[in-house]
């Protein structure tokens, strides 16, 4: 992570910028958590935790199948929802495979993720893309 454990008066902060190497994944994670702790009225567990895992899966996807060296994150909370964005430089967008039963190869992250998210949109460009997921509050 370039910006380790990043605050900003005290509190969390909403945004960050990873390297696209393994240890963004639990980095990325940290910093979803901490956000989540932040929040005033609190979160339920089942909520953080969703988010996290949302979190975790589409950094894991940068890092496994994106091209570039880095990633963002950036997350908002509203009365609502909350909502995960992770940016990268890669414009090809996110594909469903199947998921491998046998534990070598995954699948089982993008679908999770369109599951667990109230909706999901990717917005691509010659840049990169970026992959916003909303979730209930």
């Amino acid at each position: 992570m370039r910006t380790r454990h990043p605050r900003v008066n005290g509190r969390p902060w909403d945004h960050a910028v990873f390297d696209a190497r393994p240890e963004a994944i639990a980095d990325a994670r940290d910093l979803a958590h901490a956000f989540m702790n932040s929040l005033t009225p609190a979160v339920d567990t089942l909520v953080a935790s969703s988010v996290a895992l949302v979190v975790s899966e589409l950094v894991t996807n940068v890092v496994r199948h994106a091209q570039g060296t880095s990633c963002s994150l950036r997350l908002w909370a509203r009365p609502g929802a909350i909502t995960v964005a992770v940016t990268d430089a890669d414009p090809r967008p996110p594909r469903e495979r199947a998921p491998d039963l046998t534990g070598g190869t995954g699948g089982f992250g993008w679908p999770m993720v369109q599951k667990l998210a109230r909706s999901v949109t990717v917005h691509t460009g010659p840049a990169g893309k970026t992959i916003r997921a909303e979730l209930p509050r």
